[in-house]
């Protein structure tokens, strides 16, 4: 059997994050299966009960895809608790091309990047560029505090 990768980030608002991480990652809300009108019409026909689902659960997509269908499904589960300290795994944005492109060719490139997330959302927390080395990143949090880097 082959495994398949799905990324679970847990969170108090899966719509908002649905909408901000499809925005940054290229990423669509993906569709309920099978011609359901919504994720909790499906998850009721496979048998879940009205007790097993938060209140509003699966009204709208809780989940992204790659639309090229070669990245990970990403689930934004929801979770009573807040976040409360920092993530232990982290997404990184890879959109600098490598260290076989110009450093000033990757920093226009990161910094494009940085500017596309946070108009849809995104905080900036600091930026990674000492003298004399040969990276540039940012690192951001997602609405809801997630650290993530654009390098």
């Amino acid at each position: 059997m082959e495994a398949t990768l799905q990324l679970t980030i847990d969170c108090a608002d899966p719509q908002r994050l649905v909408a901000f991480w499809s925005e940054a990652l290229g990423y669509v809300p993906e569709p309920p299966p099978g011609g359901h009108a919504t994720w909790r019409d499906y998850w009721a026909d496979a048998g879940l009960s009205e007790e097993e689902l938060p209140p509003g659960a699966g009204e709208a997509p809780e989940s992204i895809v790659d639309p090229a269908g070669q990245r990970p499904r990403i689930w934004f589960q929801q979770v009573p608790e807040a976040k409360a300290t920092k993530n232990r795994v982290h997404l990184d944005l890879k959109v600098g091309g490598g260290r076989d492109v110009p450093l000033t060719v990757r920093t226009q490139r990161v910094t494009a990047t940085v500017e596309r997330v946070t108009r849809a959302g995104a905080t900036v927390l600091r930026i990674m560029n000492e003298p004399g080395i040969d990276h540039y990143a940012v690192v951001l949090r997602d609405p809801e505090g997630n650290e993530f880097c654009v390098a």
